[in-house]
């Protein structure tokens, strides 16, 4: 059986390199899930049985990637006594409802939240779960990667874990947390079951203990070692807020970091989400040792919570990859709009040259990939995977923004819908429709699924 082929016909502006100017007049073959010829327009005649994309109305990039999320917090979103607290308080109160979800919440908020990430131009995502009630009796890995294999998306969850509640000092109920022999039997397990390693592969585990507040410094240590054993790689969340280092110095006698560095935790196989509050020796130290960073503007301004230092990042050659974080402290999924934030936070502080277009784009593109350890992904080059955003600018918001298309993106649109998303060659958004999902059943079944868990926290 022959591969698929796709052409992009007559490209209006292609981005093959986020760090190279765009380039026009183009035709883009994908045979099967790689990228094949680009050339000029017309100058290759295209297969016959090829399915043809008109894109001389849009603006054609590598696909985004998403490198921190929480999917089970769709079904949360918004919620009234959480929208003007810090990330304790909000913790506090939504641990209280989240600790009801089930199979079916699992499953549906997985479904939605790689649906949105898909329509906004998402090809690769991971996913931070790390909440695993006593009643759950389902396997979350699985049912995760089922809702994410139904739309077709490139998937890298996390296998997260608490191990430290309430009464041993730490923020989340009792009857959420696991102990640490369980957590370490089934990370194992999930490794074996599902993880990938091959260039192109679909899905991966990181292993990620929560956050310092959540789980004890052996659970890190064994944590890290589970996972080199393994070869995969590592997160959790460090240095989000000044609350976190207070609990650290209070609890250990160090500063975020440095108890990170006492747990082995450093290295180009781990990413931290947010990493706002470091120093200059902590950022020399991250660099040193090539260490990530997921940076999650959105919810760093929806709680308040600070602004990363991604100009002193960048300039210190430390990887930093793009995220929307959960969805009950953003509160979408909108992966070209977290894109749009990364660039415009970072003037706030640093100016209106700290943060170029280019390379917003680099840290969501290439950065992304890099950080979730993903092979020929972040480029359209000959033979890289086809993993392709496309977005049609010949729209209301983009009128009179045409002199830089690919700017554009980011500085103007009120909508960041794709026309097109594809991912391993697969088409998954077709003229604005997400392909094999019913959007309509998806938001009812949502509501209905985010109403029964609010009922069952106030019972």
């Amino acid at each position: 059986m022959n591969d698929r082929i796709i052409v992009l016909k007559n490209i209006m502006s292609l981005v093959t390199d986020t760090t190279k100017d765009a380039v026009g007049s183009k035709d883009l073959f994908i045979t099967g899930n790689r990228i094949g010829k680009i050339v000029e327009t017309g100058t290759v005649p295209y297969p016959q049985d090829a399915s043809v994309i008109d894109c001389s109305h849009h603006v054609v990039l590598p696909g985004l990637v998403n490198t921190h999320h929480h999917f089970y917090q769709t079904l949360t979103r918004n919620h009234p006594r959480v929208q003007n607290v810090e990330l304790f308080d909000w913790l506090t109160f939504l641990y209280n409802v989240w600790k009801h979800i089930d199979e079916e919440a699992v499953y549906y908020s997985t479904l939605l939240a790689v649906s949105e990430l898909a329509r906004t131009g998402c090809t690769l995502t991971t996913d931070h779960h790390y909440l695993y009630p006593e009643e759950f009796t389902g396997d979350i890995m699985a049912i995760q990667f089922e809702a994410a294999a139904k739309l077709g998306m490139r998937f890298s969850p996390t296998r997260g874990s608490m191990s430290l509640s309430r009464k041993d000092g730490g923020l989340p109920p009792d009857s959420v947390v696991q102990t640490e022999d369980e957590i370490l039997a089934d990370s194992e397990r999930v490794i074996n079951a599902f993880h990938d390693p091959s260039v192109g592969s679909m899905r991966k585990i990181v292993l990620a203990p929560c956050s310092p507040f959540s789980v004890t410094k052996e659970l890190m240590k064994e944590s890290v070692s589970l996972a080199r054993s393994h070869n995969v790689q590592i997160h959790t969340h460090l240095a989000e807020t000044r609350d976190e280092n207070d609990f650290c110095i209070q609890m250990y006698h160090k500063r975020p970091l440095e108890l990170m560095e006492e747990c082995d935790m450093l290295g180009d196989d781990v990413f931290f989400a947010h990493g706002i509050h470091f120093n200059d020796d902590e950022l020399d130290l991250l660099a040193s040792t090539k260490t990530h960073i997921a940076h999650c503007p959105s919810s760093n301004m929806r709680l308040g919570s600070g602004i990363c230092r991604v100009k002193e990042m960048l300039q210190r050659n430390i990887n930093v990859g793009i995220a929307v974080d959960g969805s009950a402290s953003n509160d979408s999924s909108d992966m070209l709009g977290e894109v749009r934030n990364a660039l415009m936070l970072q003037r706030v502080e640093k100016g209106a040259d700290a943060l170029t277009v280019k390379q917003a784009f680099t840290m969501a593109t290439a950065g992304g990939a890099e950080l979730l350890n993903f092979e020929k992904i972040g480029k359209l080059e000959e033979n890289w995977i086809a993993d392709i955003a496309i977005y049609d600018v010949h729209t209301l918001g983009y009128a009179g923004s045409l002199s830089d298309p690919v700017a554009a993106l980011l500085f103007c649109g009120f909508n960041h819908e794709t026309a097109y998303t594809i991912i391993n060659g697969k088409v998954v958004v077709d003229n604005r429709s997400l392909v094999g999902v019913d959007e309509m059943g998806l938001i009812e079944k949502i509501n209905e699924i985010s109403e029964r868990l609010l009922h069952k926290s106030t019972m």
